[in-house]
């Protein structure tokens, strides 16, 4: 398998692909009658490219009629080599599965049967934030502090799930 390209998920196309297989695992013919304005030769090469760049795993495969029906899901994410202190190709192949596991996330959550994301508190925000060394070092700790309770949580009726994801990308220098 070849290393995921970030720039597979930003195909107009590929990018709808991600989301209908998001909610659940597809087969080709499923996942091209949930976007029927897409011709089935473009749908075929660009679930193709999203396989072939790891984005796309085979969940299952079955015969019908003599050929092979193919099941898809979005790829399992790998441990992060950030954490690890990875290449650049490293950091970029998982910073490229994570975003298209992100967006797999909220597909989901949107195709929740009831869902509805005003009600929830659902949303997305990105923000600049102008900090030296020492205030981003103070939000860091500040921030973990405000996690640090809510993530002692254990499951129970009463909680719902809610998925927190922050990505911290440096600014160039003015």
């Amino acid at each position: 398998m070849t290393r995921p390209d970030p720039s597979l998920i930003l195909h107009p196309v590929r990018l709808r692909i991600v989301q209908a297989v998001a909610a659940r695992p597809l087969t080709t013919a499923e996942v091209a009658a949930s976007l029927p304005d897409v011709p089935q030769a473009t749908l075929y090469r660009h679930m193709a490219k999203l396989a072939d760049g790891g984005l796309l795993e085979v969940a299952a495969e079955r015969r019908v009629r003599g050929a092979t029906e193919r099941t898809y899901r979005l790829a399992t994410l790998k441990a992060a080599p950030l954490a690890t202190g990875g290449s650049v190709d490293d950091r970029l192949e998982a910073f490229t599965r994570f975003a298209a596991s992100l967006i797999g996330e909220f597909a989901r959550y949107l195709h929740t049967p009831g869902a509805d994301p005003e009600a929830d508190g659902a949303g997305f925000r990105q923000v600049t934030l102008w900090l030296t060394d020492d205030e981003f070092q103070s939000f860091a700790e500040g921030f973990a502090h405000v996690l640090a309770p809510a993530m002692t949580h254990e499951p129970r009726e009463d909680r719902s799930p809610v998925t927190l994801t922050t990505v911290l990308i440096p600014g160039e220098l003015p």
